[in-house]
C-alpha cells in the first residue's frame, strides 16, 4: 500500500493534471475561468481572497523550491538542515495560518450566503474545504517537526520528491517510516493535483500570454458607429 500510494499514485495524479488540464483547455475553454463571485458581496470577498491567495502562493512556491532543490546545494551554500527547516516552519506557519484565515472568510462566505451558494457549484465547495483540511494538515506537521529540529524527515520528504520526478523506484520507501500526518499531506495534495483539472483551480495556470501573440485565436470584430448605423 506505501508503494501504490507515494510510489504509484504521484504518477497517476501528475498524468491526470496534465492530460485533463490539456483536455480541458482545448475541448471546453470557455470553462477555463475562475467563476469569481465578486460581484455579489464584495467587501466580504477582498480580505479573504487576499489572505488566502498571498498565503497559498507562499506554501505553493515554498513546497516547490524546499523539497525540489537537490540537498548538495543547500550544503555547497552552508545551509544546515536545521535552519532549513526552521525557516521552513516560520514561514510556512506564516503563510499557512493566513491562507487559513482566508479560506475559512470564503467557505464560510459561500455556505453563508443564499445568494452566493445558489450560483456555486458542487467542486466550487468542494475544493475550497479540502484547500482548508490540506493546510490544517499542513500547520499540524509543525507540531511534529518542532520535535524534531535536526532536519532528519526533512531530508527524506525531500528525498521522497525528487525521486519521484528522477522516476526513482525506491522513492516510496523513503517515507515509509516518516510520520502519518505527512503522509496524509502528501496524499490529500496528490488527490488535489487529481482532481485539479475538474475545478476552478485550472485558472492558476492562466496567463495572458496569448493576447500578445500573432497566433492569438478569437478577435474581437468592431464595426464603426458610421458602419453601425448604417
Amino acid at each position: 500500500m506505501n508503494q501504490f500510494l507515494f510510489g504509484t499514485y504521484p504518477y497517476i495524479a501528475l498524468a491526470v493534471l496534465a492530460i485533463g488540464s490539456i483536455a480541458r483547455y482545448e475541448r471546453d475553454p470557455f470553462t477555463w475561468k475562475s467563476s469569481s463571485s465578486q460581484l455579489l458581496r464584495r467587501k466580504q470577498l477582498i480580505v479573504g481572497s487576499v489572505l488566502f491567495h498571498v498565503g497559498v502562493l507562499v506554501i505553493f512556491f515554498g513546497h516547490l523550491g524546499g523539497l525540489l532543490t537537490p540537498i548538495w546545494i543547500f550544503d555547497a551554500l552552508g545551509i544546515s538542515h536545521t535552519a532549513k527547516q526552521i525557516l521552513a516552519i516560520t514561514a510556512g506557519g506564516i503563510a499557512g495560518v493566513m491562507a487559513l484565515i482566508g479560506g475559512l472568510m470564503l467557505v464560510t462566505r459561500r455556505l453563508m450566503d443564499p445568494r452566493i451558494r445558489k450560483n456555486s457549484s458542487f467542486w466550487d465547495i468542494t475544493i475550497l474545504i479540502l484547500l482548508l483540511v490540506q493546510l490544517t494538515l499542513g500547520l499540524s506537521s509543525i507540531v511534529i517537526s518542532l520535535q524534531n529540529l535536526d532536519g532528519h524527515e526533512m531530508t527524506l520528504l525531500m528525498s521522497w520528491a525528487q525521486g519521484i520526478f528522477y522516476f526513482d523506484p525506491a522513492a516510496a520507501s523513503y517515507i515509509e517510516e516518516t510520520s502519518i500526518i505527512f503522509k496524509m499531506h502528501i496524499f490529500l495534495g496528490l488527490t488535489i493535483f487529481l482532481i485539479f483539472p475538474f475545478t476552478r483551480l485550472v485558472h492558476m495556470l492562466s496567463a495572458p500570454v496569448r493576447y500578445i501573440t500573432p497566433w492569438r485565436k478569437g478577435y474581437q470584430i468592431v464595426r464603426s458607429r458610421k458602419g453601425a448605423n448604417k
